[in-house]
């Protein structure tokens, strides 16, 4: 089924199982068949009240419902008492035929006023009229309108397409933000109606957690306005005098405009599933009829309910947490500090954990108050916990990070395999007031891991002191520092994997940097980009990186030899800028194929290549084409596409070969690291053709050759690769419209570059000039390619 129709099916069930209408009532539409409706507009309106009709016990004993078409006259659809079921009345409303005219609803108003409801109970139940139009009647409706609501006849005035706010509020029953609906807004019209009859005691809620809910909003109308366009010359008669006056009339012109009306609209909310947010760790909560939910978990978390991981430390581990207790962080900051410390402990040690947990705080100098190992008992290390005070004072982590190093985890002289991992794990918020890259450094000499857990007002700083961005966890807000104890818990325990960092592989990162990613959006995808980094051997010889942003144009940050060390690209990344503007992947493609990807921008021959496209999925449109151009130019393309729906213009991206992650959003990037860099090892190892792309420069062929490869150069190109100009040749020389007939000169070759003249200068001095007049070709001089 079609999403939108099987959103249309949920909206009906939705109606349908929140309200039902089953005291006896006579309901009539009154739908405007008019031409200022059209035919769209009419649909609509059919759409409207069928929909109506699903939550109406439709019987001759209960609800009856009957239709009017009105234009220039009113025409009766079928009476109330016509059908007596829900399934006949709605059939019969679907093969309602447009008539079209003019629009007269006064007419059909005063044929209500006249016959009453045909086939209806007159007084004895209650009477509705839900007249659906435009608003744009070509006679007078309020008098008419004010009679029927004298005689007991309850009003809705539902509009259509652009509808004439003011006509609607005179044919609407009093109060008339609560009479007055639009039916362009199914859901909104549908669910206004039943709020007010529910009120009567017409219709009633069947789900008590269900319920309609009024708030405030907006109409728009496209109507016709004068509009002051300037004075211009104009000649007007006098009484007075025989004479034509000169004067400045003003003169206007007319334009249709939006207007807006303030309104009253009203949802249905209903408590799902979801709305808890069951799945932790960047899992999505897709719901399961009324009350199930299923989680589609990252890869890293898809064994468990929820996403959760089963937290424990199973790795042997000396553990030592150090607050910030300075007046830098205040006292909110260090006891959410302490709260985090406090959960993590409960949710990872057990009794047969092989962690031992110690507590320090620093502020102008380090106090340990629970020293490494102190306490086995979990409930007895929180206790002490609690009974750690707040300190004040200046931010010196520097010193304390020293101090951490120096004295932290006691005097254990155990080395090597002997003893454990040490790990310090640093809380902050604030920044520190002394130098900090010196006792960092000295920490991690003395084989100390380092991690950071902080706010994004610190997060350089913590890269600076763990040494890299992946060491490094940056919270929001108190809920999500606590979200942060699976990623710790992670990386205490986590090794290198081998097996990826070895592969030779040519690797470009394409990131969108248009307006709609945004600037903080752009810092998430920099922040992932650099944790991916760190998980390649970055050399000439292994793995190389390069960097294209696009937006507003396409500029490649750093090519794929710019970079030739880990520290470098890591800088490099964190330095590409932000473009805004409006971004075309399928352009930013093009320029890796032309100006990246290429033997002369540093790419390899027989080294396997790799494009991974970081987009929202805007501006994805036009590349899917040249997305395959790459492909088969032997290079793979990864698409990562953010946000909650995949646009179709990212899945046609993506391939024959379905190379595409979903991220939910920006910020559960780092969730999916794990599947990026498994997949980048499987294009690593996958067998690569020595041509493709095209080692040979100047537009030479490539041809495999007994597990090597040849460049066939064109005429007037010579060398492996076709880089140099053989100036020997006729042709060569034709084209750069040398001539010399007599002259003989030895072999010689000159480089192209900046003393190319000098150079030719020297050579040609010891030749007579007339030979080189008529300027072509010299025999025996080669020009290579060269700086």
């Amino acid at each position: 089924m079609p999403p939108f129709l099987l959103l249309e099916t949920i909206c009906i069930f939705l109606f349908s199982r929140v309200m039902w209408c089953s005291a006896a009532v006579d309901i009539l539409f009154l739908l405007d068949g008019s031409n200022s409706v059209g035919k769209g507009s009419f649909e609509r309106s059919k759409h409207f009240a069928i929909t109506v009709c699903d939550a109406l016990d439709i019987s001759t004993e209960r609800v009856r419902v009957g239709a009017f078409q009105f234009s220039s006259t009113p025409h009766l659809e079928f009476p109330l008492d016509s059908f007596s079921t829900q399934q006949e009345v709605k059939a019969k409303i679907k093969r309602m035929i447009f008539k079209g005219g003019h629009t007269d609803t006064g007419l059909a108003l005063k044929y209500l006023l006249n016959r009453g409801f045909p086939g209806g109970r007159n007084a004895s139940v209650p009477q509705i009229l839900v007249i659906v139009t435009d608003g744009k009647s070509q006679g007078h409706v309020a008098l008419p309108a004010k009679q029927l609501k004298e005689k007991g006849v309850t009003v809705f005035a539902v509009g259509v397409r652009f509808p004439r706010w003011e006509e609607l509020h005179a044919l609407a029953s009093e109060p008339r933000e609560q009479h007055v609906l639009l039916a362009e807004q199914v859901e909104d019209a549908t669910n206004g109606l039943f709020s007010t009859l529910s009120n009567s005691a017409i219709c009633s809620s069947t789900t008590p957690d269900c319920r309609v809910e009024a708030h405030p909003c907006e109409r728009r109308t496209l109507e016709m306005v004068r509009e002051f366009a300037g004075n211009a010359p104009c000649w007007r008669g006098s009484r007075r005098a025989p004479a034509v006056l000169a004067a400045h009339c003003p003169f206007y012109s007319w334009k249709r405009v939006f207007l807006a009306h303030p309104a009253t609209c009203y949802r249905t909310t209903c408590p799902g599933p979801c709305d808890s947010q069951p799945c932790q760790n960047g899992g999505t909560c897709v719901p399961e009829g009324l009350d199930g939910y299923q989680c589609l978990c990252p890869l890293a978390f898809g064994g468990e309910a929820n996403c959760a991981p089963k937290l424990s430390l199973e790795c042997r581990v000396d553990l030592l947490f150090l607050l910030d207790s300075s007046a830098g962080t205040a006292l909110d900051g260090f006891l959410r500090a302490k709260a985090f410390v406090k959960q993590f402990v409960q949710a990872v040690l057990s009794e047969d954990s092989r962690a031992r947990v110690g507590v320090a705080t620093y502020s102008r100098e380090l106090l340990v108050a629970v020293p490494v190992g102190e306490y086995q008992d979990v409930p007895d290390l929180v206790r002490s916990l609690d009974g750690i005070p707040f300190r004040g004072g200046p931010t010196l982590m520097g010193s304390a990070l020293r101090q951490a190093a120096d004295r932290g985890f006691g005097s254990a002289t155990r080395t090597g395999q002997d003893r454990p991992r040490r790990v310090v794990v640093l809380l902050t918020e604030s920044r520190s007031e002394d130098e900090v890259a010196g006792p960092a450094r000295h920490a991690r000499a003395r084989e100390l891991l380092l991690l950071g857990v902080g706010s994004e007002a610190v997060r350089a700083e913590l890269e600076e002191i763990t040494g890299s961005p992946k060491h490094v966890m940056v919270y929001s807000d108190p809920q999500d520092l606590l979200n942060q104890i699976p990623e710790l818990q992670g990386k205490l325990c986590s090794r290198q994997r081998p097996g990826c960092r070895t592969q030779a592989l040519d690797l470009v990162f394409m990131l969108d940097t248009s307006a709609s990613v945004g600037p903080e959006n752009f810092a998430q995808m920099q922040s992932f980009v650099r944790s991916c980094a760190l998980q390649f051997e970055v050399n000439p010889d292994v793995t190389q990186v390069g960097l294209v942003v696009y937006g507003s144009q396409v500029q490649t940050a750093f090519g794929l030899d710019a970079k030739p060390t880990q520290a470098a690209l890591l800088r490099a990344i964190s330095q590409a800028p932000y473009l805004g503007g409006v971004g075309s992947a399928g352009t930013a493609l093009l320029h890796i194929y032309d100006k990246v990807m290429t033997v002369q921008r540093g790419a390899r021959p027989g080294v396997p290549k790799a494009v991974v496209v970081l987009t929202g999925g805007r501006g994805a449109e036009d590349a899917a084409v040249p997305a395959q151009k790459l492909r088969n130019n032997g290079i793979s393309v990864l698409v990562m596409g953010v946000g909650p729906v995949l646009s179709e213009g990212l899945r046609r991206l993506a391939g024959p070969r379905d190379s595409l992650i979903h991220v939910a959003a920006y910020t559960d990037l780092r969730y999916h690291q794990d599947v990026l860099i498994e997949w980048l090892c499987g294009e690593a190892k996958r067998p690569v053709n020595l041509c493709k792309p095209s080692p040979c420069m100047n537009e030479g062929s490539c041809v495999l050759q007994n597990g090597s490869y040849r460049c066939e150069c064109r005429d007037g190109w010579e060398g492996p690769h076709c880089e140099n100009r053989e100036w020997n040749s006729c042709s060569a020389c034709v084209s750069q419209g040398w001539y010399c007939k007599s002259c003989q000169v030895p072999q010689t070759q000159l480089k192209a570059g900046s003393k190319a003249f000098v150079q030719w200068k020297e050579l040609f001095s010891h030749f007579p000039t007339k030979h080189l007049v008529n300027t072509s070709c010299i025999p025996g001089i080669v020009l290579s390619a060269g700086t």
